[in-house]
Parts: structure tokens; sequence; C-alpha cells
């Protein structure tokens, strides 16, 4: 059976500090991150289908993703838990994500595959699909790269 991946890419603003961090990241400060989700498998053969010849259709990929990342974290300030004020913060603004991690490129796209993971087992339009790879763009020369067959 044929094996294809389908990528579409998304982007956010968001700011953080990596509190601890020995630079210039220790500061807040903000990025505009280009995100790229790609999933595999094979796409379905039946002509009965409006959906046949397709692995999955980018609108619910899209829609998956804008649900459990882009919606949360764009114009979001992610902060890691007992970094100074960040109680404060959390109280004076309505987008401010704590995390139990330092908010690094690679912290995130970690945490964006667990999401994104278990969003892909439990929903019947992903079905025949599993999560391949996330490119997580941090600056326009920087990015993270994650891919499921290193992290099983």
């Amino acid at each position: 059976m044929t094996k294809v991946r389908i990528t579409k890419e998304f982007s956010f603003e968001c700011a953080h500090s990596l509190y601890g961090y020995d630079g210039k990241c220790s500061q807040l400060h903000g990025h505009s991150y280009r995100f790229f989700v790609t999933i595999k498998g094979s796409p379905l053969v039946s002509s009965d289908s409006p959906k046949g010849g397709m692995l999955a259709d980018f609108r619910d990929l899209k829609d998956m993703v804008n649900k459990i990342i882009v919606d949360k974290f764009d114009h979001a300030l992610v902060l890691m838990e007992g970094t100074p004020l960040s109680s404060e913060l959390s109280l004076a603004y309505t987008n401010v994500i704590i995390t139990p991690f330092r908010p690094t490129t690679e912290n995130l796209i970690t945490h964006f595959a667990s999401l994104i993971s278990a969003e892909i087992s439990s929903h019947p339009k992903f079905a025949h699909t599993e999560l391949f790879s996330l490119k997580l763009h941090e600056t326009s020369t920087s990015y993270v790269e994650w891919y499921a067959e290193d992290n099983k």
C-alpha cells in the first residue's frame, strides 16, 4: 500500500522568557513562530468517499492543530512555573501559559508532539494516519525538528 506524507504550515506570535538561562533569552521576548506538522499514512482508496484519494483533509488537520496549539499559544506569554511574577502576570493577563518546563523551542516542540499525537490517536478523521514530524522555527534561521521514529 502506498504511503505518503502531508504537511501543513502554521504561524503564531508568542512571548516567553527562559528563566535561569545565562544569556539574553532570560529576558521577556517574543518570536514569530512558524510551525510545520507532517502526518503519514496511506490515502483512502474508496472512490465512494468524498475523501477518497486523500490521506487527510488539510482543513481537518488545520482545524485540529489550530484548536490544540495555535489558538492557545498565539499572542500568549509562556513562562516556566516558579518564574518571578508569573502568578501576578497570570492574574493581570488572560493568555499566560505556565509550564512545568523551561519554554525552550525544544521543550515546546516536545510538548506539541504529545498534544498532537494524543489528538490524532483519538480522532476518527485521522484513524489511518500517524504523526511523522514537526518543525518549529523560532527565527527565520533557527528551528528545531521532532521525528516520531526518534521518539519511540
